[in-house]
């Protein structure tokens, strides 16, 4: 099913296509700048720290169904081993197989192509087999620091978690902008909650992916409005899924990688933060998100961490 005239006239709306020149490779990072990142820090009040990644483990969200994407296999590779001969100090190491997307990550922005085209207008024959992703590869994400907004869309419609069938609106996200207290701005990052995950916690990983509330084809225009850095959010599928218009699959993410050149986050638990913000009525903090730099990487695991 070719793209129907309603995303390509959104598509023209967010675009930010040589906004910041023909050579961009980072897209919305660029409003990550020095002041918003002094500012951001300004936020800290009490120094409490609240981990927003999920473990890594081979049971993690994953259930087979996107070929390839792993859950982490962890192995040993040497135990106690006295490399240096007998008597000397041992060491063990391990390694890890997993998909880049699997558990807590960040999409870069050549996660997705439509219409033969990436961000800034670069064909998608630029992701390759052997190297990965030649332009705007996770590598170029050198810095994800900035100020920090929980969007509680979950609380602010008054449920603990929203159904699965729920297409989050720019009308949710403003209700929960107003239960924040605080206005988003320009290099913001943003955690939309659906309360979701709390199905993965509780073991039902099949229900926790299917069907899930998300990003509705009406956010990327809000986000654009707003001048936003980039989102995440506590779902597998980041936009609503099954999608909301038939048959057109993944439109967010085409919206926000491709033409805003906006990183997007999956998998994020924003339980404890939920908590941590209703009980101090603050929902803005130092957020640091740092991309493990995989060169060529179209995503990469993530362990962001709040800072309030």
């Amino acid at each position: 099913m070719a793209l129907p005239k309603e995303f390509h006239d959104i598509a023209k709306r967010v675009s930010n296509w040589g906004r910041w020149g023909a050579d961009d490779e980072i897209g919305t990072l660029n409003l990550i700048t020095d002041e918003v990142v002094r500012r951001a820090a300004a936020e800290i009040r009490t120094g409490r720290r609240v981990p927003l990644a999920l473990p890594l483990r081979e049971d993690g969200v994953q259930t087979g169904l996107i070929p390839g994407r792993i859950n982490p296999l962890h192995t040993m590779v040497q135990i106690n081993q006295e490399i240096f001969g007998p008597g000397t100090v041992a060491c063990s190491d391990d390694a890890v197989t997993m998909g880049l997307q699997a558990a807590t990550h960040w999409d870069a922005l050549t996660h997705v192509s439509h219409s033969g085209t990436l961000y800034n207008g670069r064909p998608a024959s630029t992701v390759t087999a052997h190297a990965g992703a030649r332009f705007s590869g996770i590598g170029t994400a050198r810095h994800v620091v900035s100020r920090g907004v929980l969007l509680d869309v979950a609380r602010a419609r008054g449920v603990d978690r929203l159904p699965g069938g729920h297409a989050v609106t720019p009308e949710d996200l403003a209700a929960a902008e107003e239960l924040a207290g605080t206005r988003v701005r320009a290099g913001d990052v943003v955690l939309v909650r659906t309360g979701q995950i709390q199905l993965y916690l509780a073991g039902d990983k099949h229900g926790y992916g299917f069907p899930s509330p998300g990003l509705s084809i009406r956010t990327p225009e809000w986000f654009h409005a707003r001048d936003v850095a980039a989102v995440a959010n506590d779902t597998l599928t980041f936009e609503i899924f099954p999608p909301e218009i038939e048959d057109l699959w993944l439109p967010v993410h085409a919206l926000d990688l491709v033409e805003m050149g906006m990183l997007q986050g999956q998998n994020w638990n924003l339980e404890e933060l939920s908590t941590a913000c209703g009980e101090t009525g603050r929902y803005a903090f130092l957020l640091s998100a740092m991309p493990e730099p995989f060169v060529g990487g179209t995503g990469t695991p993530v362990a962001p961490v709040a800072v309030l």
